[in-house]
């Protein structure tokens, strides 16, 4: 079965001349459940699209086979393939490889679960941000130039990314670095959270790469209100934003920006 990778959205493209709707096409963003010989070992956030070499090659990588031959791959060993989304997949050596310490918690007890199963649960866990209205479009555009002095980890060894907290007035508030884009994120929010300042109401996140679902929905629990990411958001991204009523803007960088969500700006004058 081929899946789709990419899902168009009509975004809003705002550039010096002004704004205007145009389609854009995002990467799709699903999880994969990887089993071996039956034990949940992995659940990562990935395109859809060459599966099994997923499976087999983290597998490999991670050491699990220990030399094992791989007799099968499948979509979903305990149902159908679609009852999953194919968003499950079971490498088997028939109980040659070492039984595996599973590297993240089983995600439920069902086989596997999907993205719009991700979105309703965080839906159900974190409520919609409050209206705390929206950042002016141009600071969002000059955000990365405010934050680029800041990053001394990267400017000394170009491998890491950067989560910036900034205000409205565009005064970064702090700024974390790690070569893991969730970690740099989460130190951030606990800084925030050490500090007595959660929920982050009135306040903005600045991340160095794309803009997963992961990104939103950390921003969505610590109450921040406004997503910038350098490069491009993926269509869960887009759909978990929208659902925050979180401002997410991608591809910022040279004074241009487009923004996701809303699903439309609201009037200048707002």
């Amino acid at each position: 079965m081929t899946r789709s990778r990419t899902r168009r959205f009509l975004v809003t493209e705002v550039t010096p001349e002004g704004a205007r709707r145009r389609p854009d096409d995002l990467i799709v963003e699903e999880p994969m459940t990887i089993e071996l010989d039956g034990t949940t070992v992995a659940t990562t956030m990935r395109t859809p699209g060459h599966d099994y070499e997923l499976a087999v090659g983290f597998c490999h990588t991670e050491g699990l086979l220990s030399g094992a031959l791989v007799r099968g791959v499948r979509y979903c060993a305990n149902g159908a393939a679609s009852d999953t989304d194919f968003n499950l997949v079971t490498v088997d050596t028939g109980g040659v490889a070492p039984t595996p310490t599973p590297r993240l918690g089983t995600t439920s007890s069902s086989c596997g679960w999907c993205g719009a199963e991700q979105l309703d649960e965080m839906s159900a866990r974190l409520d919609p941000l409050p209206d705390g209205g929206t950042m002016p479009l141009e600071l969002l555009v000059r955000i990365p130039d405010l934050v680029t002095g800041d990053q001394t980890l990267f400017d000394s060894t170009g491998a890491v990314h950067a989560a910036a907290v900034f205000d409205r007035t565009g005064e970064v508030v702090l700024l974390r670095e790690d070569v893991g884009r969730h970690n740099a994120v989460d130190k951030a929010v606990g800084a925030l959270l050490l500090d007595g300042r959660l929920p982050a109401t009135g306040l903005g996140l600045f991340v160095s790469g794309r803009a997963s679902v992961e990104m939103v929905q950390k921003a969505w629990a610590a109450g921040l209100g406004t997503v910038v990411a350098v490069s491009a958001p993926t269509a869960l991204a887009v759909e978990a934003a929208r659902s925050a009523n979180l401002t997410l803007a991608g591809f910022v960088r040279g004074g241009r920006c487009n923004v996701y969500a809303p699903e439309r700006l609201p009037p200048p004058d707002r």
